[in-house]
Order: structure tokens, then C-alpha cells, then sequence
């Protein structure tokens, strides 16, 4: 379910710590947040006087995870009032390269003060070396104006296209405002600064707890497997005693030995039914013919035993096979896949997906160390591309979000107080409409 890398990043998005690729970026990120306050949200204004490196910066805005978005209509009033008919007055703000040094000082102060923006990035291209000295100076009294006028927790980055080597700060009366190569390097850093102030700013998380959870039941049933067998997967009724104890919802099913029981247990349950080989040593039974599934009649059941069961006996020892998992079949739904893995440095992983084949498919997963929050549940939910399914689409009700969290809640508890459990696999979850999900299929 897990590497080490994965761990790396859940633990760092958890604890707030940011992660950079490079030891360049690391230097971009640690002048940003030492020079400049923290953005109070992912709104950047970008100031240029040459369009291609404008364009170039709201790309890699875009991708680190900012907002580069239009001015309003008095926001773009006021900068027609001393800018060329040519120039951009969107965002990016392109000065063009006829603007003066005042318009640049004038364009700056404006978006640092519009009520749109949250941060501020000012790109520089000499077209004129003559004149950098002088247009520095006012993207320097830009900023200052700015500060005056109120816009003192925004933050402002300059890319300073010209020279030899890094470019150096901008050091004005009370403040330095860091200078980088290129826009990309600016962008990237404030992003990571965005992101930072966005974890910052919520509030705090919870841990719960839950009052019908029997820690030592489960523990008893992995104790014992251990003493019987060693290290290996638990039975199909050891998996349901454990996951019984902490009141995770499975669907009905008993493990039958002969074909009169599997029939029996048909009719108590209800029809339609799935048959499942019951053995540790066979994980993913549905890719070695080990499954049938929406069996209509006691008939129908009588018959799949057999089969399942001599479908076993090519693959596993006799003495290695269980029995035969009766199962309720779930229908409806979103297939979802909740799991635990242990790493090695960290411990406990909580992982949730998408479920059945799309896990494999589309690697579509988001992993969380224990114990889980509140707040790590709702983001492993929300996280996933897959997210839209379960909000409902083209028809189908949304999904039972809250039995979801609960589940991840107490599958999180299960990790941190049962440490026999080494990994667990919840696939799938059904994802059903509220008040109606259930797991269907479980190793641990």
C-alpha cells in the first residue's frame, strides 16, 4: 500500500512542514518566509513590462496552486488612467515596454492595494540598461506606497531578469523584498508559502474517540492467530471478530464447509448472494476465478460451492482452504478502498481510494499517518480525483460521506491500538447513499 516517500509526504502535510525538491527551492522558500509575511490567501497580482515572462509566471502560478485572477472593472479604471492603450490591465499587468519608471511605480501601489490580491509578484526586463537603476527605484517606492496605504500583510517577490549571477534584494526603508532569476522560482516559493499559511490558519483538529471499540477482544483474536500459525493474513472469522470489536460495518456473510450450509446461510441472509473461497493464502480471489457473484436461488449457491471450492483445490492444499464465504450481495454504490500499512519509521499508514480494480488502475489514493483527525478523514475523502463520484453524478445519489469518515476514524483507532495489525485492506467499501455503507470484502 505504501513506501516510504508516501509516508514522508503525509507525515510533512500533516505536521505542516514544507517539502521542497530541491535545495534551490528550499533557499526560495526560506527567503521568501523570512523577508515577506505570510499571503492571507492564494490571490497574486503580477506586474511586468514584458508579456512573455507575465505569461510564463501565471503558468507557474497556476501549478503551484495560486490564483491568478482578473481585476475588477475599478481595479482596471484606475490603472487606464496613467497606463499606454496598449498595456494589459487584466493580470498579468503588462506595463509594455514604452511604460516609464512612474507608470511601473504607479501599476505596482494599485495592485498591492486592490482588495483582489493577496500577494504580489513584480517581473523586470531591461530593455533599456540606462534606465534600470531608475526603474528599480520605483518599483522600490511602488512597494513603499503601497505599504502606506495599508497593504502591509501582503507579500511582494520580485524576478529581476537582468545582470549576472542571483539577483540581489530589494532593500527598502523597513523591509527586503526577495529577488529571483525567474519567474517560475517566484511563483513556486510563494506557493509553497500559500499553502503553508493555508494549514496555519485552520482550526484546530480533532482526535476521536469511540465508546463501543474493544481494543482487547481484537487483540485476543490476533494473540492467538500468532500462537496457532505466526505472522500471516487472519481467517475471514477472525477478520470479522476484529473488525466487529471496533464496529466497522461488514456485510452480512457467514464461511460455510459443506453445500447444505452455504444454502442455509443463502436463505438467512437473502438472496442475491456471492461465494467467495475462504483461504489466507488466496488474497485476490475475484483474478483467479475464486468468486461468483449474484446467485439467485439456493440451486445457484449449491452449485457455486462446488465450484468455488474445487476452483481452490487447484490453487491451495486442502488443508489451506477454509471453507466458502455467503455473502450479501452490495449493490449500488461507489466501490471505495480504505487500507492500513506499516512503515517502518513512521508506523501506521491509513490509505483511501477508489476501490475494486480503479486502486490498481488509477492509483488513485491518499494516505495519512495515525492517529487520524477529523480534519486528516475529511481531507483523505476529498483529496482523491475521485471525488466527484462520490458527490453524486449524471444521477446517482451522493455518498454517505459521514459513514465514509466514521469508518476512517475507527479504522485509524484499530491501527493505533491493535500494533498486531500490520496491514488491513477494506476493498471495497461500498459507498452507499447515507446511512447505508458497508464493507464487503476484507484482509488483515
Amino acid at each position: 500500500l505504501t513506501a516510504s516517500d508516501i509516508a514522508v509526504d503525509a507525515l510533512f502535510h500533516q505536521a505542516g512542514v514544507i517539502r521542497a525538491d530541491t535545495i534551490d527551492e528550499m533557499f526560495d522558500i526560506a527567503t521568501c518566509l523570512e523577508a515577506q509575511p505570510l499571503p492571507p490567501g492564494r490571490r497574486v497580482a503580477i506586474v511586468t513590462n514584458a508579456g512573455g515572462p507575465g505569461l510564463l509566471a501565471v503558468d507557474a502560478c497556476e501549478a503551484a496552486g495560486l490564483t491568478v485572477a482578473p481585476f475588477s472593472d475599478a481595479t482596471r479604471a484606475r490603472l487606464t488612467e496613467f497606463l499606454p492603450p496598449e498595456a494589459g490591465v487584466r493580470n498579468p499587468i503588462d506595463t509594455v515596454a514604452s511604460a516609464g519608471p512612474a507608470a511601473y511605480r504607479r501599476a505596482i501601489e494599485t495592485t498591492l492595494t486592490a482588495d483582489e490580491t493577496d500577494a504580489l509578484i513584480v517581473i523586470y526586463t531591461p530593455v533599456d540598461p540606462r534606465a534600470s537603476g531608475e526603474t528599480l527605484e520605483a518599483i522600490r517606492d511602488g512597494i513603499g506606497a503601497g505599504r502606506r496605504a495599508g497593504a502591509t500583510g501582503k507579500p511582494v517577490l520580485a524576478c529581476l531578469m537582468a545582470g549576472d549571477g542571483r539577483p540581489l534584494p530589494l532593500d527598502l526603508q523597513s523591509e527586503r523584498i526577495p529577488a529571483y532569476a525567474f519567474p517560475e522560482n517566484a511563483a513556486r516559493a510563494l506557493g509553497r508559502a500559500a499553502a503553508y499559511a493555508s494549514w496555519r490558519a485552520q482550526p484546530p483538529a480533532l482526535l476521536w474517540s469511540f465508546e463501543d471499540i474493544r481494543v482487547d477482544d481484537a487483540r485476543d483474536v490476533c494473540r492467538q492467530a500468532l500462537e496457532m500459525r505466526g505472522d500471516g493474513w487472519l481467517t475471514n472469522v477472525e477478520v470479522g471478530a476484529v473488525l466487529g470489536a471496533f464496529g466497522l460495518p461488514l456485510a452480512a456473510g457467514m464461511v460455510a464447509h459443506t453445500a447444505e450450509d452455504a444454502a442455509a446461510a443463502a436463505r438467512v441472509i437473502g438472496f442475491p448472494i456471492a461465494a467467495k473461497l475462504a483461504s489466507r493464502r488466496v488474497p485476490h480471489k475475484a483474478d483467479v476465478g475464486a468468486v461468483q457473484l449474484n446467485l439467485a436461488s439456493e440451486v445457484a449457491v449449491r452449485r457455486a460451492f462446488a465450484d468455488v471450492l474445487a476452483r481452490g483445490r487447484t490453487l491451495v492444499p486442502e488443508v489451506e482452504i477454509d471453507g466458502v464465504l455467503i455473502q450479501s450481495m452490495v449493490t449500488g454504490g461507489v466501490e471505495t478502498r480504505i487500507g492500513v500499512a506499516d512503515d517502518p519509521l513512521f508506523g501506521p499508514l491509513v490509505a483511501f481510494g477508489l476501490g475494486g480494480i480503479h486502486v490498481e488502475v488509477l492509483g488513485d489514493v491518499q494516505y495519512r499517518v495515525t492517529p487520524l483527525t477529523d480534519r486528516d478523514a475529511d481531507e483523505l475523502l476529498h483529496g482523491i480525483r475521485g471525488l466527484p463520484l462520490l458527490l453524486g453524478y449524471r444521477g446517482h445519489p451522493p455518498a454517505d460521506l459521514d459513514a465514509l469518515r466514521e469508518i476512517l476514524l475507527r479504522v485509524s483507532r484499530l491501527a493505533a491500538e491493535v500494533p498486531e495489525i500490520v496491514e488491513l485492506d477494506l476493498n471495497p467499501v461500498m459507498a452507499l447513499s447515507p446511512g447505508k455503507a458497508a464493507a464487503s470484502s476484507t484482509r488483515a
